[in-house]
């Protein structure tokens, strides 16, 4: 059977860099041509970034992405690798903005594949995958016939999948932005699987990696052979090249194929492709806010991140993931203890700061809540949330004067219940951790640390952080668990509420009591407004706030469980 090497280009594009994005598929080409190529594949909208949101809607975007486009063509033919067939995904237009791949071969676009309608969290509507009536595009390399489609297509056995069978092509070509979700198990993998069986041929996916927003992609870019067999696998939450030569059928010649000059075989030693291993899934997670907040941050232009420091998990993990992210010396963390903080609350921050490298300097704020005090007279709840706000006041401040950006360190059982102040604690550019569960926390606290250990490094997060009872200390011997039901228990009955939408008689029968249901519904139904003004953050979970689930802020619908 023929052979045809194949290049598929797992990278981290910008959304709006159209130039930047266009060098990394330059450097990439080039890179595949050194290891004997044929065909490079990017993912979805390489050359715009994903997802566009609005920007699809501007007329002067639309246009600077298709000349981008057309520049490209050209440029990697000066280049010298104009044989090379390249698939690029691109934004055009057709009366609406859609989603494209140029065919680009010997300096100009040869053919283009279009998916009219894109989900992009508010443009593009879901409800179709490919155009009615729309003409597959097939491409002839020598002898063998290249399907291509994009990402959702997947998601049906019709369209490009069915077009592959009938024009007996010997390899799908899917290229796809498809973010990452915890629990999603290997579906990808199942997905590929089962559309390379119907489609009697082997089926290529390549996946866009990085970080945008709340957004995080995670590459997984895989090959599998008509079988549904893993041929090749790239790793997860890394740039990568993955070259593999596929061996594939001589298909009947077709009218309807663009023909392409294939670039010579490649001689020399074969490129069989490898199989990196997923990651296991607390790695996983892990790995997936730290490239969310790294690519936040750099992507944005931000020098350093600022956070304040209270000893407890919270900011001890968002702490360990941005000092993985940026490196310590972009970290900088403030102890800003109260007249109510502990000893071991100021010990534990700087144990943290010793542990992980981080700089750390004190800023008392009992001084300042006491002038607050001593004007308004404030006393009870209102006392207790006024140094919340001293402390986002302070921090804010800091930034303000030295360039940082603020992170917000409130987890996702927090913000879900409303156990948060505005303009204190919720104060921030940038949320690490808030589409992660308490429980959740807990547990990649504690493999962050083994990880460490078991490479023979100082785990970054102090033990005592870990194991101690979580308290705001905003008044004497204050705990969250005066406020709060046990976390293990609020965290299932919020997965049930907030990710599966099950309602409070169906939380009931799954055995939770009814009035802990019934509190715990209304506290996160009416913690709306909070949700509304809280920073962005890294998404990893099917429901996160502010990117998949909302509520009406105004909203007299309430849960009962009877």
């Amino acid at each position: 059977m023929p052979s045809l090497r194949i290049a598929l280009a797992q990278v981290n594009s910008k959304v709006g860099d159209l130039d930047g994005n266009a060098r990394q598929v330059r450097q990439s080409v080039g890179d595949a041509a050194g290891r004997g190529a044929q065909l490079v594949a990017f993912p979805e909208m390489m050359l715009t970034g994903y997802p566009v949101e609005d920007l699809a809607l501007r007329p002067s975007f639309q246009q600077a992405s298709l000349a981008a486009a057309r520049g490209l063509a050209a440029d990697l033919a000066t280049d010298g690798h104009g044989d090379i067939a390249c698939i690029v995904g691109y934004l055009d237009h057709e009366g609406a903005p859609v989603n494209a791949v140029a065919v680009m071969h010997r300096g100009t676009i040869v053919a283009r594949y279009v998916k009219h309608h894109l989900p992009n969290y508010g443009v593009f509507d879901e409800a179709r995958y490919f155009r009615s009536g729309q003409e597959p595009v097939l491409l002839r390399l020598g002898e063998v016939t290249v399907a291509l489609a994009i990402c959702e297509d997947l998601w049906q056995a019709g369209g490009p999948v069915e077009w592959a069978r009938e024009a007996q092509a010997g390899l799908l070509l899917v290229v796809n932005a498809s973010p990452y979700e915890r629990g999603k198990d290997d579906t990808r993998l199942a997905l590929c699987s089962s559309r390379a069986v119907e489609s009697g041929c082997t089926l290529a996916y390549v996946n866009l990696f990085g970080g945008q927003d709340e957004l995080v992609f995670d590459g997984d870019s895989i090959i599998v052979d008509p079988s549904g067999a893993v041929l090749a696998r790239a790793p997860q939450f890394e740039s990568c090249l993955l070259v593999t030569d596929l061996e594939l059928p001589v298909a009947p010649p077709s009218g309807a194929a663009v023909e392409l000059v294939a670039a010579p075989v490649p001689s020399g030693p074969a490129a069989p492709g490898s199989v990196a291993p997923r990651l296991p899934e607390l790695q996983e997670v892990y790995q997936a806010l730290v490239c969310g907040l790294g690519d936040y941050v750099n992507k944005n232009g931000f020098p350093s991140v600022i956070l304040g420091l209270s000893g407890g998990i919270d900011s001890a993990l968002v702490a360990a993931i941005a000092c993985d992210a940026l490196g310590a010396d972009r970290v900088y963390g403030v102890s800003l203890p109260s007249e109510y903080s502990s000893d071991h609350s100021m010990d534990d921050a700087d144990d943290l700061a010793t542990r992980c490298g981080l700089h750390l300097r004190t800023v008392p704020i009992a001084p300042m809540v006491d002038a607050f005090l001593a004007t308004l007279g404030l006393t009870g709840l209102a006392e207790e949330n006024l140094q919340a706000r001293v402390r986002g006041t302070t921090l804010m401040g800091i930034s303000n004067q030295e360039g940082h950006l603020v992170l917000t360190t409130g987890n996702k059982s927090e913000l879900s219940v409303g156990y948060s102040t505005l303009y204190g604690d919720s104060v921030g550019g940038f949320a690490p951790i808030k589409d992660v569960p308490k429980t959740l926390v807990w547990a990649l606290s504690r493999w962050r640390n083994e990880f460490a250990a078991a490479q023979g490094l100082t785990p970054p997060i102090p033990p005592n952080s870990i194991v101690k009872e979580p308290s705001a200390e905003l008044r004497p011997g204050q705990l969250d668990s005066d406020s709060l039901p046990d976390y293990a228990v609020l965290d299932a009955i919020l997965e049930g509420y907030v990710s599966a939408d099950q309602g409070a008689s169906a939380l009931v029968d799954a055995g939770f009591d009814a009035d802990l249901v019934e509190r715990v519904l209304r506290m996160t139904d009416t913690a709306e407004y909070k949700r509304r003004q809280f920073p962005p953050g890294t998404k990893i979970s099917l429901r996160a706030f502010g990117r998949d689930r909302r509520l009406p802020i105004t909203n007299g619908w309430r849960e009962t469980a009877r």
